[in-house]
């Protein structure tokens, strides 16, 4: 099943905590995730720490999903960093900062492990 999310990204404050340690697992650990409400992973037939793939028209990512009640349906939060980066807009308007909020996702479950950064930078690297 593909879930078909608002994707919006934003700073937390475990993210923010992490940002001078960035190869480090804490900042993984702060910026590897996508919350979405329990619903919703029970419509993907995931649990919170299984594996999701996000995909929007920018790119593509794998995060871990996370349980957030508080999100309305349909409605995934990835904190900034550089997995939230990788299917964001990179066009920043002119003012220096990409657009963080409202950017159309696909969602689904998958095998596939959450790469770390060094690793998930090396993609940039080779594309």
């Amino acid at each position: 099943m593909i879930l078909k999310a608002n994707l919006i990204s934003g700073r937390t404050a475990q993210q923010g905590a992490h940002l001078e340690a960035k190869t480090y697992r804490a900042y993984f650990d702060a910026c590897a995730y996508c919350e979405l409400n329990l619903s919703d992973l029970e419509k993907l037939g995931v649990s919170e720490g299984d594996s999701l793939k996000v995909k929007t028209e920018f790119g593509e990512v794998v995060v871990f999903a996370k349980v957030k009640d508080g999100n309305p349906e349909g409605l995934a939060f990835i904190p900034m960093g550089p997995w939230a980066n990788a299917v964001l807009s990179p066009d920043t308007h002119g003012c220096g900062m990409p657009g963080f909020k409202g950017v159309p996702a696909e969602i689904e479950g998958t095998e596939e492990e959450p790469l770390d950064m060094k690793s998930l930078m090396r993609t940039y690297r080779e594309a």
